[in-house]
Order: C-alpha cells, then structure tokens, then sequence
C-alpha cells in the first residue's frame, strides 16, 4: 500500500503487584474464528419508496446479495428485519412496534438460504429499530466478539426503546459488541441517531446516498464485521482545553474524536521515567476513493506545566486510509529525564504533569464525523545495565520443514492468531482483508518469514490488488513491510527478516534496528487489498513461513532492581521459555491483556501508524 511512513504503535508500561505464574495468562477469545454478525435489514413502508428503477428494498437485497456472494463460507451471518407484518397505518402502530423477525440465526453462513430470506422480504409497516438491536444481540453468541450491522432509512418511529440507548445498554452489559450503522438516503435527524448508535459501541456510521452506494458500502462494512479491527479501553473523554483535559494514568483508554477536533489529555511523569503517548484511529474500508483523496492525518504535540508548549510535535499520514487500516501517531517522552534549568524550556523538563494533545488535521473524503480512538499511556524506569550489544545483521530466513499447518489469522492486534515458533502455515483472505499473526521472539531473537499468494486463475484480465506485509515490534512499531501486486493469475511472494532482539538496538542510528529493542510477541500482518478493476478477486491461499532464529539471552536490568540468578527466571506463560530481568517486557497487543513476567511490570499494546 502507498505509504509516506511506516505503520507503529506504541506501549503502556502498567505497574503490577508481583502474580504467580498461575495468573499470569488471561483468557483471549478464539482468534480463529470471524466475529459472528448479525445483518439488521430495514422493511418500513418508507423502503418502498423509488429508487434507480425500483424500491429502496430492492436496491437493499441487490447490496445483501453482493455481500453474501463475496462472505467467507466459514463466516457466521444471520438476518434480522422489522416491518413486514403489519401496515405503517396509526391503528397498527402497537403491534408493529412489537415487529421484528430473526429470519436467520447467526450459524455458518448459508447462503442460499440467507439469499432466499432476504428475496422474501417485504416492506410494509414501522420501524422499531431499538427493539430490534435487543433482539439481533439476544440471537448472537453469549461470549467473544460479535456484530451488528443494521442499514436504515430513517429513525427509530417507536421508541422507547431509543437504539442508541439500547446500544449503550449492551456495552454497559459487557458485551464485546459492536454495532456499525448505514443511512440509506436519511435525514439529518436520523442520521444523528445511527451515528449515535453505532459509536455508542465503537463502531462506525456510512451515509448511502442511494442504492448503487449502498451497494458498494454494505459489503465493505459488512466484510469489516467479519474481521474487523475493535477499538477497546477505559472509557475517557478529552477536552480542548489543557486546564479540564482529564488525568490519564499509564493504560489503555478509549475516547472518539472528530474531524479536525483537538483533544487534550494529562500526565503525570515522574523525575528520571520516559513516557509513552499514543493516539490511534482505525478508518473503515471504502471502495473507489482516488488516492488524492484518501489522506488522513494524525497530529500529536506535548505541553508542559502551565500549558506550554514544548515545541513536540509528531504527525502521521495515512495515504490509503480506504484499505481499513489503523493510523496510529506515538510519542516518547524523554523530558522528565533531563534536569529543569532556567529559560523557556525549564517547564517541559523534569517530573511532573504534561499534557498530550491529539488531532484528527487531514480526513479522507467520505469519513465518519467521528470514530473511535484509542489512547495509550505508558511510563518506563531507567535500565542500570541494557544487557548485550546492538546487533544490525537480520537473521536468515530458512524454509522450516514439515507439513503446513491450517492457521486462521485475526482481524487486528487484539485478536492475532499465535504461531507457536518456526513452522509453516495456511490461511485463505478475502479481497480487503488485512489480518494478523503474532510469534514470541526472547531477548536475542530474531525473525524472518515469508508469505506466499497461491495462483487462483484471477477474476478478470484486469483485475489486481496490493498485496502486502507487515513486521511489528512488540511495542506495535512497524520494524519492516513489502509489498506487491497480485492477480491471481500468477502467485505472489513477499519476504521479511529483522535482527536479534536487544535492549541496545534503541541507541542505534538506523531507525529500523531501533525498534528492535524489546523482546516478546511480535506480529505478522498480511493484506490482500480490494482490487482495482474487479468487485472481488477469488480468496486467495497464502502460506506463511516462519524462521524463529537465535538463543534466548539475558535482557535489561530496570532501575529499582537487580539482575537474579538465571534458576530464578520465570517462565513466560504461552511461550518457549525465557531468560529474562526483572521488569522484563513480555508483551500482547490488546485492551488489558497482558502476560506478566518478572516483577510486576506487563506492556499492552494496540494498533498501527504511519511515520
């Protein structure tokens, strides 16, 4: 994909009480499989109003029918409408507000049945649209990420229940739901209501102006639902204003922003500690957006006491944010390390309270208003000894031997299927798909791995796609990426390595040896692109070969500790053994989820950006 920078993200270093091995695994969902997903369709009278040649309706079934063709067979997808069963007359007001049909479960996609369903529709009456989101969440699984996706033409006609209320509710229960919501040629009074229902649960809202739009956005976001990168975090509201941006502790937050909004947030660091800033925004998948229209942009500056401004700023493009990425600006920190002197600068040196602000400053032509966004804080101690010598050699990559093994790869960080080590391994992606992988690299480690696209026969003779990969540190910074262009009617192969894994990688020159420097998970990302020229390419098979080379070794000493005999070492949970120091940072992407090795520290990482 175009780039002006390479993708990152950063840490939160989170103190910890110290925990037995015996707690230090926290339970994920199974990666493997794509987010069941309910489709809300809407069958108000209002859908039969015209549209290109026939009915909102039938510009409606023409948009599931396209989904449904290009949806993964192992998806899970079910059908939930409202209006068929009564008229949209006053005197049937009561019982249409009570009508809503689960038409299909959320199984294993069927789909001609779910093609049939939704041809047997038809629209008549009102539009109970909370009370149809109780009833499409109550069908989906009881645990793991879920997804609504409910396309509407106007606002809820029966509330109560109001849907962003009801949307709020099932994220105040817990659940790992996320509601994504489509105007079909709305009102601004509706579509206030289906922006606010879908970010009331982190997901996104697209305007249809009509059918042929509709067309191309319900399988883009449908797809997104499937595997789909979920922003998660500690509910937190920033400002505009240093003095009332609230106090962010180390931890991963989670906020929205709007376009070219500001947000403020606070810090407090400690004298001598480095700390980490992150903003990150997942932008959804679009089809046909021209590349000169295609630029987001995340801006990142820091203020010291008193709201000065300590002239630090980071910004981060996105040149094909219509890909779905995550853009993802970071900063480190290093002012409270130095000692305060007199001047302009004395307030951004030393400890103390720093503000952090973010702002979305470039939008793609036909983004959300607002999305959601992700904001990770972390605060590192000094090292005492940084353990071996930088290395700048990759490793080799060796093609391991043995039979591949089936893998299904996760729609982000957070859900990154693991690679138990060297090996090889299958997966299929559909066209737009970016997924993720994660392998355990220990102080000394080095990886190299390559990823193959298997020769399908291609859609047509113009049909082509970006296809590419990605290597990321365990800090979420990307390490390295290539890419190339794919048809089908040939295979593809794409290559990777890094070098060894060492503390001191961090004071090298080369950029790319510097975010080499932490061992623990690091993560495969490989994208088959939407093609240009075609609706979809054939699912393409890829193998992915993995080269996991190097010994373990001793890794960094933190202030405040000492290193301990090496029969002392823990042993990391969900990976080979390790040798590591107290305050090893042994890491997973993702919201809280973290393994805990050594004493008391864990580093919790999310997202991607563009240097």
């Amino acid at each position: 994909m175009p780039r002006l920078s390479p993708l990152t993200a950063a840490l939160t270093v989170v103190a910890l009480a110290v925990l037995p091995a015996s707690c230090a695994a926290v339970a994920q969902a199974d990666p493997g499989r794509y987010a069941p997903t309910m489709l809300i369709l809407d069958a108000s009278g209002s859908m039969e109003r015209p549209d290109q040649g026939g009915t909102m309706l039938d510009s409606a079934k023409r948009a599931v029918r396209a989904f449904v063709a290009s949806a993964p067979a192992e998806s899970s997808v079910g059908l939930t409408t409202y209006g068929t069963g009564t008229s949209n007359a006053e005197a049937d007001k009561a019982a249409g507000c009570r009508d809503v049909q689960v038409l299909r479960q959320p199984t294993t996609l069927d789909k001609a049945a779910l093609i049939a369903a939704v041809d047997g529709i038809h629209a008549r009456g009102w539009t109970p649209m909370g009370t149809a989101l109780r009833q499409a969440a109550d069908a989906l699984p009881d645990s793991g990420p879920r997804s609504i996706v409910l396309v509407s033409d106007g606002d809820d006609t029966c509330s109560p229940p109001d849907p962003c209320e009801v949307a709020r509710e099932l994220k105040q229960q817990g659940l790992d739901l996320i509601v994504h919501a489509i105007g079909f040629a709305v009102d601004d009074k509706a579509r206030a209501q289906l922006t606010c229902t879908a970010q009331a649960t982190g997901g996104t809202y697209s305007d249809a102006a009509d059918g042929a739009a509709l067309e191309r956005i319900l399988p883009r976001v449908s797809s997104a639902a499937l595997r789909n990168y979920q922003a998660t975090g500690t509910p937190i509201t920033g400002t505009d204003e240093y003095r009332t941006a609230p106090v962010a502790k180390p931890g991963q937050y989670l906020d929205t922003i709007g376009q070219q909004q500001k947000r403020l947030y606070a810090v407090d660091v400690p004298a001598g500690a480095t700390a980490y800033f992150t903003g990150i925004v997942s932008f959804p998948r679009a089809r046909g957006v021209s590349m000169t229209e295609d630029m987001n942009a995340l801006e990142l500056r820091v203020f010291g006491r008193d709201g000065v401004d300590c002239n630090i700023r980071e910004r981060e493009l996105e040149t094909r944010a219509s890909d779905g990425v995550a853009l993802t600006v970071a900063k480190t920190f290093e002012g409270a390390t130095e000692e305060p002197t007199s001047g302009d600068s004395a307030q951004c040196k030393g400890g103390g309270r720093y503000y952090f602000e973010l702002n979305w400053d470039l939008v793609a032509k036909g983004s959300p208003a607002r999305l959601p966004m992700e904001i990770l804080v972390g605060i590192e101690p000094g090292v005492t000894d940084p353990g071996p010598a930088a290395v700048s050699t990759p490793v080799t990559f060796t093609d391991p031997a043995g039979t591949a093994r089936p893998m299904s790869g996760g729609g982000s960080f957070t859900a990154a299927a693991t690679l138990p080590g060297s090996g090889n391994y299958t997966d299929t992606l559909q066209s737009g798909e970016y997924v993720f992988y994660r392998v355990r690299l220990d102080w000394g480690q080095g990886l190299a791995y390559r990823v193959r696209f298997a020769e399908t026969g291609g859609a047509n003779s113009t049909a082509a796609s970006n296809v590419e990969t990605a290597l990321y540190s365990p800090l979420g910074r990307e390490i390295d990426s290539d890419t190339t262009v794919y048809t089908g009617r040939s295979s593809a192969e794409l290559v990777l390595a890094s070098v060894p894994v060492r503390y001191a990688n961090r004071d090298q020159s080369d950029a790319q040896v510097q975010r080499q420097a932490v061992a623990g998970w690091h993560y495969i990302a490989v994208k088959l692109g939407i093609p240009m020229g075609a609706d979809a390419l054939p699912p393409a098979p890829i193998q992915l070969d993995v080269t996991v080379s190097g010994a373990a070794e001793p890794g960094p000493t933190y202030v405040g500790t000492s290193a301990q005999p090496e029969a002392e070492q823990p042993v990391a949970v969900g990976g080979p053994a390790a040798v590591a120091r107290p305050w090893a940072l042994y890491v997973l992407i993702g919201a809280g989820v973290a393994l805990v090795v050594g004493i008391g520290t864990a580093i919790v990482v999310v997202g991607r950006r563009r240097d």
